[in-house]
């Protein structure tokens, strides 16, 4: 009899000591994965343990982020700040944009990144988004988890798979050890949307290409009592979306990838979840906190079929103390050695320059600061960062691999417009990169009104910080005569021919993240053809004004408009000096009162200043545009010639389409107020009115020559009033405009397309 008690007793122990194992699968799904944060916060707020996960895609994300030693709090809020978004949509965090390594603005609206190697072959790199600050933040936030478990995915706060594809061998990889970052790149690397990483020397997609829903690996390669499933991922459309197709059919890609989820492979003894998602697609990452919420209700509308089949229950102050035992084992992120892969010993030196070569260790903010400075130049957006683990000194290495680099970039642009200032745009690009960085670029504008033809080769040397030197050689043509404007009430266009060539080179140097000084020279070789009457008559010779001479210039400059047209937020500055000596030479047409050849040295210093900038609050932004200048700029031999040299005030989108003659002058102070109206994502409405003021006001003489008036009472009014769409070819824009100008006083435009210029030699 005692030994069937003793017998009972210890069975009796057994049942009471045993606990069952959880294993919780989440699926793919892109943004409505997002929904199994509310499903993880549903579960620990029930006391329902985790023991095991596994993850797809966004559900590799989420299930990752809590493997490391993430509370469910913690991972919403990552989900619904402003950084995940700029992540998600490969924009850099606000305060990592570096203005140094910024181009000047041009035309173009699409990129074409293609690869020419020693063969000149030509490779097509297809992703269509920057993973850039989304590699950099996984690094970031896994580094201290992924050191902990060393790199084993099973000693992790929570044991973990990761499903990733090998897209030439068409089989799903279950990921369990290397750096974490890596892995959970790798799960949602949508083909075509982004880069593919290597992992093992493979490159590896998203892994809903082929395992969206890993039921199978959780129990094959945990063997749980339970499992949990949360899928997100289920049929968008349960019939054909007629008149939706056209709209949908560049998304049906990440349709066929993720939703191919099966209920039935969760087994009578789990518990299927399938969050309400109806009406949100995969792309809805701004929707993160009703996600959320979804996963969370749906969660709790089942707590009770879950609690019936799980009898385990783990309190949330264990959770805490388990994960706070787990996260204390965390080193101090301090970088002690930079490693590359694929880099030479001198690309090396010159990347080093970014990260303090010879300061060691570096603490993560530095690094942090050096990678964002580095990658702010195109070329090398393409680095894939990493961080691992030094167990000899307790300390990390930071490691960048180079991925296959974009050295030869194509741009294509221009404009579609209602005035005959239409025009296209090409840019070339090829960088080569050694000792230094040397960004060539051949580009053209070609239209009616305006063309240009520009070279420039910018070099980037590090030494005791990073400079540039940068030679250019510029042509523009502009034909005034072939900006007529379809809407302006009949006028008599300006007839002005001008042709402006510039050769010169410009040294750069930054100052903290958003500013650099710059010194430049430039030989200058002018020619504008104008009559000296408001009509112009077949049989009339043009006066042909020639400028030919040297400009220097310094020049201190700053950019963070989020827009390079139509602004909503950011702010503009520019304060430059500039030296000019030229020769005038003037031939007199038949228009000109003037019979000889006039021949005259023209010198002058011009300071300038330029402030443009933005407040936003909510749908409505706010914004000032200011421009002075002063000079001792002569007049010349003409008032037509005095007028088309003048400094310009340009605060419309068509001002530099125009020869507007009381927006001229040589000393004047202008500005106006931007109001802009975001009623639709990417819908603005604006209204927007300036004054001009002349200090000393260019007025026609009886004789064609130029007097300099002095009235205070000349103040000029110009204004506009339009919608603008931001669209993936540039804005669209249609907009009233007024100038107080005789010749161009009130009209309507209509373009598509950036309406964007070279300067002149002499702005």
């Amino acid at each position: 009899m005692r030994l069937w008690v003793f017998i009972g007793l210890c069975f009796g122990f057994t049942i009471s000591g045993y606990s069952q194992k959880v294993g919780l699968v989440l699926s793919g799904g892109a943004a409505k994965g997002i929904a199994h944060v509310g499903v993880l916060k549903a579960l620990e707020e029930n006391e329902i343990p985790i023991d095991f996960i596994t993850g797809t895609s966004m559900g590799g994300i989420v299930g990752g982020c809590y493997a490391a030693g993430m509370s469910p709090a913690q991972i919403e809020e990552i989900v619904l700040s402003k950084e995940f978004l700029q992540w998600i949509n490969g924009q850099l965090e606000d305060g990592n944009n570096y203005y140094f390594t910024r181009d000047d603005v041009d035309a173009s609206f699409l990129r074409l990144n293609l690869s020419l190697d020693s063969s000149f072959s030509i490779l097509f790199n297809t992703s269509l988004a920057s993973d850039l600050s989304l590699n950099f933040a996984l690094a970031e936030k896994l580094a201290q988890p992924s050191a902990i478990a060393r790199n084993n995915f099973d000693s992790l706060f929570v044991p973990l798979r990761v499903i990733a594809s090998d897209i030439f061998t068409q089989t799903a990889v279950s990921l369990g050890s290397g750096a974490l970052s890596d892995a959970l790149r790798a799960t949602q690397t949508v083909p075509f949307f982004y880069n593919p990483i290597r992992i093992d020397g493979k490159y590896l997609f998203d892994g809903g290409v082929y395992n969206n829903f890993p039921v199978d690996v959780m129990e094959q390669t945990f063997k749980p009592d339970v499992v949990i499933g949360s899928n997100v991922s289920s049929k968008i459309y349960n019939e054909y979306p007629f008149g939706e197709d056209d709209k949908l059919i560049a998304r049906s890609l990440l349709y066929m990838l993720l939703d191919k989820s099966d209920p039935s492979d969760i087994s009578a003894s789990g518990v299927y979840i399938q969050p309400n998602l109806t009406g949100y697609t995969s792309f809805d990452f701004a929707k993160a906190r009703a996600l959320i919420d979804s996963g969370y209700v749906q969660t709790l509308r089942q707590i009770e079929e879950i609690k019936n089949k799980v009898s385990t229950r783990i309190t949330c102050e264990a959770v805490a103390e388990a994960r706070n035992k787990f996260n204390n084992k965390s080193a101090p992120l301090l970088v002690n050695h930079i490693e590359f892969e694929g880099f030479n010993i001198r690309q090396q030196k010159y990347i080093n320059r970014f990260f303090k070569s010879g300061k060691r260790p570096l603490t993560f903010n530095e690094v942090k600061s050096g990678f964002y400075r580095l990658v702010s130049e195109d070329y090398f957006k393409n680095l894939y960062p990493g961080f691992s683990f030094n167990q000899a000194n307790q300390n990390f290495n930071f490691m960048l691999s180079r991925r296959p680099q974009n050295n030869f970039p194509v741009d294509f642009g221009g404009s579609i417009a209602t005035r005959g200032i239409s025009h296209i745009y090409l840019g070339m690009n090829y960088y080569h990169f050694n000792r230094t960085l040397t960004h060539a670029n051949l580009s053209f504008y070609l239209g009616n009104f305006y063309k240009s033809a520009q070279a420039k080769a910018r070099i980037d040397i590090p030494n005791r910080g990073i400079y540039y030197l940068e030679p250019y050689a510029t042509v523009n043509t502009w034909d005034f005569l072939q900006g007529r404007d379809l809407f302006r009430r009949k006028t008599n266009p300006t007839a002005l021919s001008r042709i402006d060539r510039k050769v010169g080179a410009d040294f750069a140097i930054p100052f903290g993240k958003n500013y650099k000084l710059s010194l430049g020279g430039a030989y200058i070789n002018n020619r504008d053809q104008y009559v000296n009457s408001p009509v112009l008559i077949s049989t009339d010779t043009l006066d042909v004004l020639r400028l030919n001479g040297f400009r220097g210039e310094i020049n201190v400059s700053s950019n963070t408009l989020n827009r390079k047209q139509y602004a909503s937020a950011g702010r503009n500055f520019m304060l430059s000096l500039n030296l000019f000596r030229l020769n005038e030479k003037l031939v007199p047409g038949n228009t000109s009162v003037l019979t000889e050849t006039q021949s005259q040295p023209r010198n002058w210093l011009r300071a300038r200043i330029t402030l443009e900038q933005y407040f936003k609050k909510g749908f409505y932004s706010s914004g000032y545009l200011f421009d002075g200048v002063i000079s001792n700029q002569p007049v010349f031999s003409n008032y037509q010639g005095s007028v088309i040299t003048a400094p310009a005030f340009n605060p419309m989108q068509d001002s530099r389409t125009l020869l507007l003659e009381n927006f001229r002058a040589y000393n004047y102070i202008a500005g106006g107020w931007r109001n802009v109206f975001t009623l639709r994502k990417s819908l603005d409405f604006r209204l927007e009115g300036y004054l001009f003021k002349p200090f000393e006001a260019l007025v026609p003489g009886q004789n064609q020559e130029v007097t300099l008036s002095r009235d205070l009472t000349k103040i000029y009014f110009a204004a506009t009033a339009g919608w603008v769409l931001h669209s993936s070819v540039g804005p669209i824009s249609l907009s009233v405009n007024y100038y107080d100008n005789a010749q161009n006083e009130l009209g309507v435009l209509l373009h598509v397309g950036y309406l964007l210029f070279n300067k002149t030699a002499t702005d």
